[in-house]
């Protein structure tokens, strides 16, 4: 549960960082390339903090 908390608050960050960057006039491909990048380094930090420890 904890995983999908934190894939929802980095998706509004996502569409945070989107909203900006068409309101600044970026080109949508650029606007899509941050996008994907973004949610790639969601998916590897929410796993990595999230995950449970693997026992000794």
């Amino acid at each position: 549960m904890s995983f999908a908390l934190y894939m929802l608050g980095f998706a509004f960050v996502i569409g945070g960082v989107a909203w900006a960057l068409v309101l600044a006039g970026l080109s949508t491909q650029y606007v899509v390339i941050v996008s994907i990048i973004l949610l790639g380094v969601a998916v590897l930090t929410g796993v990595t903090r999230t995950r449970l420890k693997d026992p000794p």
